[in-house]
């Protein structure tokens, strides 16, 4: 078996993307290298002790909720071959068993048998599909429960449900992030000892040295370097982040297969696109899209043949990587992208790593911590401070003052008409009282708090917000392209507006002239301050 036929057992076009229940008389290869790249994780722990609780002679249900591809039918195909006995197994809810019936037709079957005896029942289902048996399938008791579930998130009366979405990919602990899964998978993939994969690359390479042999040999090398593998997930935790995607087992394990077998080198393939969701959006994170003055500079001197005696040293090495000469200077930009974290050669790579930084990241992460384990300590309330005073706060009064950006530090612009201003003068500082802590299970934002007045405001804050709300206090002005991201900045200033409206002092603005009106007690308005600035 070559190595290309071995990895394909990954990519999402194999029928081997789908676990489905095989004799033991028909495995083979593949099916081994399949079986050595599950990787158990806490979720499977939980399924089978809800299983093992089970009793063979009285009725409960336990669905296995989640995403097309997140390794429901694998999880549960291996839980039917040991427990077969002590339940009756749907794996997967979004098939039906006739070719007249769909799929929710097929639920009502399975969902009628089981009412009409007294074995446990575990079914493999989409949240989706949760929700389309809630409004369309025809068992009123299996209805109930399902709306009950997907509105209050409870389990009751012997049905039990767990989801895939309580079990993230990527978690953000004490250290930074983190994906246990993507990181065993990787490591297990390019494992040195007892790996039949590895056998076969040693194979492989003896074997076949033909260009494309090579270069997948190469890849499946650079991939085992712990720097690589640290830079994809990397990429992945952005995309989570930045672009919302959410990594499954099968997108994931289809994208490994991507980078190895692509047409190109993988630090090209990581910045591809193509058949792959995940890479689809890591695309938008290739470094060629950089701008820094250094990288211009390797740019422009490489297509122009410059001699650079240290690059010339540096691509001397790459033969051990198994890396031919490369046609490109942005082909030579990837790959100190992802060997960034290594020391390679005379690490002439390294010299980039400020170009990479990944400060964004880095900043987010720690104001997240912080509102996750708020304990009032000094470094908490001064990282949370800090973010709401100089980022949050600041952002807030250049875009709510965007077409008044003379305004006084403190005022906010409530209307303007025929060049007249209203404004109201607003302390807006932290909620340190009512820090929300998110769910351990969401990494995507954090809930921010501040003051206005004497009224608590929150806003959801997500990387990219944070990224927009930085720009501004620099000066920038959003456009069009910041719709999705500025939307949630609306909502709060449209919020600090009312507020501010309902100041007992307001100024009026016209020109040079400014002009104080205050509610006193009494109901009555005293104008005074009829004056030029």
């Amino acid at each position: 078996m070559r190595l290309k036929e071995a990895l394909s057992v990954m990519s999402k076009s194999s029928p081997y993307a789908v676990s489905t229940e095989r004799s033991g008389l028909n495995l083979n290869t593949l099916d081994e290298i399949k079986k050595y790249l599950y990787i158990d994780m806490p979720i499977a722990k939980e399924v089978e002790k809800q299983i093992t609780s089970f009793s063979a002679d009285k009725p409960e249900v336990l669905f296995l909720c989640g995403s097309s591809g997140d390794g429901k039918s694998e999880l549960l195909t291996a839980c039917k071959k040991k427990y077969s006995t002590r339940a009756n197994f749907h794996l997967d809810a979004t098939h039906s068993f006739d070719p007249r019936e769909n799929a929710i037709q097929t639920l009502d079957k399975v969902f009628e048998e089981y009412l009409s005896q007294s074995k446990p029942l575990v079914v493999g289902i989409n949240t989706g599909m949760l929700g389309n048996y809630a409004e369309e399938g025809s068992n009123e008791t299996f209805k109930t429960v399902i709306k009950n579930y997907l509105e209050f998130g409870n389990d009751e009366n012997g049905f039990y449900f767990i989801d895939f979405e309580r079990y993230p990919k990527f978690v953000i602990d004490d250290s930074g992030y983190l994906s246990v899964f993507a990181e065993k998978l990787l490591k297990r993939l390019t494992a040195k000892e007892d790996n039949l994969i590895r056998q076969i690359f040693d194979k492989d390479k003896l074997e076949c040295s033909d260009r494309d042999s090579r270069r997948l040999q190469a890849n499946y090398e650079l991939l085992s370097l712990p720097a690589v593998q640290r830079t994809v997930i990397e990429l992945l935790f952005k995309a989570r982040l930045m672009q919302d995607q959410f990594v499954t087992a099968r997108s994931l394990l289809d994208f490994i297969f991507m980078l190895i077998a692509g047409s190109g080198y993988l630090f090209d393939n990581l910045f591809s696109g193509g058949d792959n969701e995940l890479a689809n959006k890591v695309v938008e994170f290739d470094p060629v899209h950089l701008r820094t003055k250094k990288i211009d500079r390797f740019i422009l001197a490489n297509d122009l043949g410059l001699p650079d005696s240290e690059f010339e040293e540096f691509k001397s090495h790459l033969k051990e990587l198994g890396i031919e000469k490369l046609k490109t200077s942005h082909s030579y930009l990837r790959l100190f992208y992802i060997l960034k974290n290594q020391d390679y050669a005379n690490n002439y790579h390294e010299s980039f790593f400020q170009d990479f930084s990944q400060s964004l990241i880095e900043e987010y992460i720690n104001i997240y911590q912080k509102h996750r384990d708020y304990d009032n300590s000094d470094e908490c309330r001064s990282v949370i401070r800090d973010f709401c005073n100089k980022t949050l706060r600041t952002a807030i009064r250049k875009y709510n003052n965007r077409n008044a950006p003379n305004l006084r530090k403190g005022h906010y612009l409530i209307s303007e008409k025929n060049g007249y201003q209203l404004v109201a003068k607003l302390d807006i500082k932290p909620d340190l009282k009512n820090v929300i802590s998110p769910p351990f299970h969401q990494v995507s934002f954090f809930i921010a708090s501040i003051c206005v007045g004497n009224k608590s405001l929150t806003i959801p804050v997500n990387i990219n917000l944070l990224q927009l709300m930085k720009r501004i206090a620099d000066g920038y002005r959003p456009n069009k392209h910041d719709k999705n991201t500025v939307v949630l900045l609306d909502e709060l200033v449209e919020k600090i507006s009312k507020i501010a409206s309902q100041e007992t002092t307001l100024h009026i603005l016209y020109g040079c002239q400014h002009i104080t009106v205050t509610d006193d007690e009494d109901d009555k308005y005293e104008v005074s301050g009829l004056h030029n600035d």
